[in-house]
């Protein structure tokens, strides 16, 4: 099965990318190893991005993909488990886990990025029992209930700010005394009666035995001028780690190199360093990850794609 153009995640990045490949008049395959939407179906509401006053992640994704699909782009959820030169001249050859080969001249990368974990002891135990990393998913589960969110950047106040509406009480976890995220979010929670702030604390072990029921703390205390390490337990019925989110490109080293972080490395026309593999949104090396730069990314990356096949023609 041969096409102009693949695209490697069904994303805003990879289905903005999808919707440019096919209005050039390209045919366009995406891979989407789990559901099209990426990361922004778990949002609730979109609010800064430009010309849309207000919609759902889910809305907003739904809308990218039936306008990809509608224009021609046949999308198929399978996992790229490598990319390679195929047999024929100028053709890249991209194999899947479920054991197929797709041709195209030109790929995109647009794999965007996971949840990061704390790393901590029965962390993968007691997902579903407790511990989350989608608060839109899994927050109606918790309501009346007590629930902490760690993190300090926009997903985290997002997802306490959702919590609030639900939960009885929301505690949010940040290892530092400032956040990364938006003041305007940060001013509301700070509003609410029933979200509380524990700064300057990291996470050191869940604690339960089936299921979560507190946290063990490690607050940096401030006396006499020295810091201090003050231990503190925090009973909890529900944990949401929203700590950033990492790359994954290992499978795709071979064609783009990746930075220490995981992330590829590519030009301001989204090529890496291979000529015809072209990479778009949170997957690539850059200092802000938005919906608004996915979508630019994959708009960038697919005008450069476009060209490319164009040229060898």
């Amino acid at each position: 099965m041969k096409y102009d153009i693949l695209i490697i995640g069904a994303g805003p990045a990879g289905l903005s990318a999808a919707i440019y490949c096919q209005r050039a008049g390209k045919e366009v395959l995406l891979l989407e190893a789990y559901m099209y939407g990426g990361q922004i179906v778990n949002t609730p509401s979109i609010e800064n991005y430009p010309g849309i006053k207000n919609i759902s992640g889910f809305d907003f994704a739904e809308g990218l993909y039936q306008q990809a699909v509608s224009l021609g782009a046949k999308v198929l959820f399978e996992k790229a488990a490598a990319i390679r030169e195929a047999a024929e001249e100028e053709w890249k050859a991209v194999d899947t886990t479920a054991g197929h080969t797709y041709l195209a001249k030109a790929v995109i990368l647009a794999t965007g990025a996971k949840n990061r974990h704390l790393g901590l002891e029965k962390e993968e135990k007691f997902l579903g029992r407790g511990v989350s990393y989608c608060a839109t998913c899994d927050g109606a589960f918790f309501k009346g209930k007590t629930v902490a969110v760690n993190g300090g950047g926009n997903t985290a106040l997002e997802d306490a700010a959702f919590l609030s509406n639900y939960c009885g009480k929301v505690y949010v976890i940040h290892r530092r005394d400032t956040f990364r995220g938006e003041s305007k979010v940060l001013e509301g929670l700070k509003q609410k009666e029933n979200v509380e702030f524990i700064l300057n604390s990291t996470i050191k072990a869940l604690e339960g035995e089936e299921k979560l029921t507190g946290l063990s703390l490690e607050k940096k205390k401030i006396s006499t001028g020295e810091v201090e390490q003050e231990k503190m337990h925090l009973a909890v019925d529900g944990l949401f780690i929203a700590i950033g989110q990492e790359p994954e490109n290992e499978a795709f080293s071979n064609v783009a190199d990746l930075d220490a972080a995981g992330y590829v490395k590519a030009d301001e026309t989204c090529m890496t360093k291979t000529p015809g593999i072209f990479t778009a949104g949170d997957c690539r090396t850059k200092k802000v990850r938005q919906l608004t730069t996915a979508a630019a990314d994959g708009a960038i990356a697919a005008l450069a794609a476009c060209e490319y096949v164009d040229k060898i023609l």
